[in-house]
């Protein structure tokens, strides 16, 4: 017992079977919470079903885990990068959603093409295109790319809603969102700085607690969810099935070039976080296959594209538990939920600004974690080219970002890249380009990134 005391909050844990199996689910659930609210917002834009997205994410991450020999603590979630190619084909139309599905699955497939020539070619010539000066600013933009959703706006019932909240027919200040939000907020950080025990592994569940309580005791919970959800149900319905259209597959596909390149921001984020160097093994090839057959398993029935999920590295960052593990009972917690709809309205009960307040420091969080891989593999940016590289990265992924990223049209299709895409290709393009090169990948090396 003294031996888990000691290392709970302060030194990296990876294997929670340390801690037992109560603790264990406990840090699963935490997982859960993270990745719920981006999950389902996924299929509530697209029309796509909640429950189906639940349990391919569940389903998804365990094949990933698999595929990676259980190594990579990532969790998979629903993509935002293929919104806008659901709405392409499917022209609001639902009876069109499984054509846009049938485009994901083959996009799924380009992964596994590219996986491939990454082992034919062997990591370190395909790493040269991804030092350190690349990656860094990469991973500093997912979190600050991901900032403005932590906030929220007028009627997102997040931080930054101005709307009067009303209950029992008195009036609520605008304020109460920050109330409840620094709440959350302030949780997190007493119980990961000063907590003890498992107080100080769980911060994020109870910042979600704290707030939610208190949004409970101001009214702004919505239970809406919950009416007539029954209490089991399947989540995969055979009209959701894929279908394959030529015009479909040509529009999605091509944003497959965009999440490849967000995939490697991703898993040197989670590499930073953990330590350890991923990309060299178990390898870049083995992360993009298992995200991308998670992908094409998702959409054969009728499920959102997968992808890694930020949100679960900032909880990694927080928490200091660095086992797989607890990635899979996060899963198949994600794949019970599925099966009742009771669940899945509780917990996407839980209002917009105690997920703001949460999310505010794991976003945050990934962007410190791309300064300090930076600093630890000392990128050194007193050389112009190296500056000129970190700049542009930053610079264009925020700016076209802010402008919805580029959109192309070929033909009767589109191709769109978002801003950290863009930003990803202009780092890869420069650092190739210029001259003065002073990073070496070494393959066999796991501990290239300090912990």
């Amino acid at each position: 017992m003294a031996k888990e005391k000691s290392k709970l909050g302060t030194e990296p844990i990876y294997d929670v079977r340390e801690l037992g199996v109560p603790k264990a689910l406990v840090l699963g659930l935490q997982h859960l919470f993270a990745m719920f609210g981006a999950t389902i917002l996924v299929p509530i834009l697209t029309g796509l079903n909640v429950s189906t997205a639940l349990l391919m994410a569940g389903i998804g991450t365990l094949l990933f885990h698999v595929i990676t020999g259980g190594k990579v603590p990532a969790f998979l979630g629903s993509s935002f990068a293929f919104i806008a190619g659901y709405n392409i084909v499917s022209g609001g139309d639902p009876a069109r959603l499984p054509y846009a599905c049938g485009g994901v699955f083959v996009a799924g497939f380009v992964y596994v093409a590219v996986a491939g020539l990454i082992k034919v070619i062997g990591p370190k010539r395909v790493m040269r295109f991804f030092p350190p000066v690349v990656t860094g600013p990469v991973i500093i933009l997912i979190g600050l790319i991901l900032s403005p959703a932590a906030l929220g706006g007028p009627g997102s019932g997040g931080i930054m809603d101005t709307l009067v909240r009303v209950k029992d027919g008195a009036t609520l200040p605008a304020g109460v969102n920050w109330l409840i939000a620094l709440a959350a907020i302030a949780t997190i950080v007493v119980c990961n700085l000063w907590g003890r025990g498992m107080l100080k592994i769980v911060p994020i569940l109870m910042g979600v607690i704290v707030g939610y309580v208190l949004a409970l005791i101001f009214g702004i919970v919505d239970f809406s969810g919950l009416s007539g959800a029954g209490i089991v149900d399947i989540p995969i319905k055979a009209d959701r099935f894929m279908k394959f259209e030529a015009g479909a597959i040509i529009t999605i596909v091509p944003i497959a070039l965009a999440t490849m390149m967000e995939h490697v921001g991703d898993v040197s984020a989670i590499s930073a976080t953990i330590g350890k160097n991923l990309i060299a093994k178990p390898g870049l090839h083995r992360t993009l296959l298992g995200d991308g057959l998670a992908t094409s398993l998702a959409s054969a029935v009728g499920g959102p594209a997968n992808t890694t999920y930020g949100e679960n590295t900032g909880v990694l960052v927080l928490t200091r538990v660095y086992d797989p593990r607890v990635m899979q009972i996060a899963a198949v917690m994600a794949i019970i939920a599925s099966f009742f709809p009771v669940v899945e309205g509780v917990i996407g009960s839980i209002p917009a600004v105690v997920i703001g307040g949460v999310s505010f420091i794991l976003y945050g969080m990934i962007s410190a974690i791309g300064v300090r891989n930076m600093v630890e593999n000392k990128v050194d940016l007193t050389k112009t080219r190296n500056l000129v590289v970190a700049a542009m990265i930053l610079v264009s992924g925020l700016g076209f970002e802010s402008i919805g990223g580029l959109h192309f049209p070929v033909g009767d299709a589109v191709i769109s890249f978002s801003g950290l895409a863009i930003a990803a290709i202009v780092g890869i393009l420069l650092n190739a380009i210029l001259p003065g090169k002073d990073y070496e990948f070494v393959a066999d090396d796991e501990e290239v990134l300090a912990e």
